[in-house]
């Protein structure tokens, strides 16, 4: 081979490579490079007790109902526990006052105070009380009615009044709301607010101010009480208006006919006085 074009050769061997190699690195150059991610902030991390298993109202805590795990420091739940020896120190036992779930936080006013016993007490809200009223399985609202729900309580009684001139005696019967929004605590003796079994109760325990107890042990003297369960989360107070025996035989609860009237009773310390006057647009409150 001559000379020249062995160099010929060459040259062009050169340059195919030197242009492999500039097509290489204008490939490299036309694709994008990885952006690289922001490290994640840092989370400062404690730890926090939750139950190993669903807790219900007087379950005796133990060691093996609980479990501590990681949790932000900024998340952690107001009055939970951070080490399991906080809550069980092998002395003093505590009970489960309200349903803890599996891996739900346990927190302080859920469970008794060392060496305390799970007691109704426990669940009434502060200057409240709790009041037992006794209800038969139909007034009770089937069984329905369960421990944390709210209700509202009527009352129905018959009273004896004197009518006319020659004093005739007449008895009226009629019912009325008494208390509206009033909180379940128990339901006989089942206390447990997760519970989803009805059972016909003989006895209802709420929880209501001092003033509502007294109107509750008058008026299960005089008349029958009987529950209204009010749908979840319904807290609003409505208008009530009493219902009479008169009032059965209306096809609705429209107001009564311009120009009839309704007995009214006054009372003035112990003169008791009867009044015939219109009816009009009423509503009572509680």
């Amino acid at each position: 081979m001559r000379p020249s074009s062995i160099v010929m050769l060459a040259v062009a061997l050169v340059l195919g490579i030197s242009a492999a190699l500039l097509s290489k690195v204008w490939l490299q150059s036309q694709v994008s490079k990885p952006q690289i991610a922001d490290a994640a902030p840092k989370v400062d991390m404690g730890t926090v007790v939750i139950a190993a298993k669903s807790l219900r109202f007087g379950n005796r805590l133990a060691q093996r109902s609980l479990r501590e795990v990681d949790w932000p420091t900024k998340a952690i739940p107001e009055g939970a526990f951070k080490k399991i020896k906080d809550i069980v120190n092998g002395k003093d036992r505590r009970v489960v006052l309200s349903a803890i779930e599996e891996n739900e936080p346990v927190l302080g006013w859920k469970i008794t105070g060392p060496g305390q016993r799970a007691s109704l007490s426990a669940l009434i809200g502060e200057n409240l009380k709790a009041v037992t009223i006794r209800v038969n399985d139909v007034l009770g609202v089937a069984g329905f009615v369960l421990p944390g729900e709210h209700v509202d309580i009527l009352l129905t009684r018959t009273e004896a009044v004197e009518v006319g001139d020659d004093k005739a005696i007449q008895k009226n019967t009629f019912t009325d709301v008494l208390l509206q929004n009033v909180r379940v605590l128990a339901v006989d003796q089942l206390a447990d607010d997760r519970t989803e079994d009805p059972a016909p109760a003989k006895a209802v325990t709420i929880e209501v101010t001092t003033r509502q107890g007294q109107k509750l042990a008058l008026a299960s003297s005089v008349g029958q009480l009987a529950l209204a369960l009010r749908s979840a989360g319904s807290t609003k107070g409505e208008a009530s208006q009493r219902i009479a025996l008169g009032d059965l035989n209306s096809a609705t609860s429209a107001p009564a006919a311009p120009g009839s009237s309704v007995m009214v009773t006054v009372t003035r310390e112990i003169t008791r006085s009867d009044y015939s006057v219109p009816r009009g647009n009423q509503g009572s409150g509680n």
